[in-house]
């Protein structure tokens, strides 16, 4: 039953149907499975990613976050964040815009997500951190006046949009000129051209285009042990958190094994 419910979100998701639909069911997934994963770390809801070559340095209390933590360090590398407003379109629970907001000299970190719950979640989750915030906004209709952002992060969450046309304009509208905004996210070769189309913005121009695969997928065996002594004290909800934890054997690892899924980063400068 999950594989046939997490099939068919995935095959609608493709095709672009039920726009309205395919946005509250995510919505709605997201937030069952940040309720009933309830490890009191778990700060992050991507898949990770792990480069290849030297590991990028990180803090010592960071290391246990390394491989979420480079889906952001690769969004933001060779960027200079001092003094720059930072926003994450899609914050989850917020560790990704407390790392960003860790980083030295930064202005300040605004997370948005959709789900008040999640939002609630990122706040308790994340205290202290200097510059930060979380608030609740739509990706497709952002709470934020324009021009108001140096640097627009969205990691792993466009997929759940209904209208990536309607989000690229909302980035370029809260982008103020010279800002960056950086992306990454899952789509099928067949969904390509409707992205190129809605990345094909007048303000944004394209600076750089990366396939992530290979890193997504050594950060998804890196942490698939914790994650299955995660998902076995789970009883009811087992089978869809195998799919959506994309563990060996899963829908998903096994599209982004065979690049039936592309795992895509890419990276455009507000004209």
């Amino acid at each position: 039953m999950a594989n046939a419910l997490f099939t068919r979100m995935l095959q609608a998701t493709e095709r672009g149907a039920f726009p309205r639909v395919r946005r509250a069911a995510w919505k709605a997934s997201y937030t069952v499975i940040s309720s009933v994963w309830r490890r009191p770390r778990w700060r992050f809801m991507n898949y990770g990613y792990i480069p290849a070559g030297p590991a990028f340095p990180l803090a010592p209390a960071e290391e246990a976050e390394r491989a979420f933590i480079g889906l952001y360090h690769q969004a933001v590398e060779g960027l200079d964040l001092r003094g720059k407003a930072v926003l994450e379109i899609g914050s989850g629970h917020g560790g990704g815009a407390a790392w960003l907001a860790r980083q030295g000299g930064v202005a300040s970190v605004t997370g948005v997500d959709r789900a008040a719950a999640t939002v609630a979640r990122a706040r308790a989750l994340n205290p202290g951190v200097p510059g930060l915030l979380f608030r609740v906004g739509d990706a497709e209709a952002l709470p934020f006046a324009d021009a108001g952002f140096d640097v627009v992060v969205n990691i792993e969450s466009s997929h759940c949009y209904g209208s990536m046309d309607r989000f690229v304009a909302e980035v370029a509208r809260v982008l103020r000129p010279g800002g960056v905004f950086t992306w990454a996210d899952m789509r099928s070769p067949a969904m390509l051209p409707a992205l190129e189309a809605a990345f094909a913005h007048p303000a944004l121009e394209p600076l750089a285009t990366a396939e992530l695969n290979e890193g997504v997928l050594a950060a998804l065996e890196a942490m698939e042990v914790d994650k299955a002594a995660e998902i076995a004290r789970q009883k009811l909800f087992r089978p869809v958190l195998r799919e959506f934890a994309a563990m060996r054997g899963s829908l998903l690892r096994t599209a982004l094994e065979t690049r039936q899924t592309l795992y895509l980063a890419r990276r455009f400068r507000r004209r």
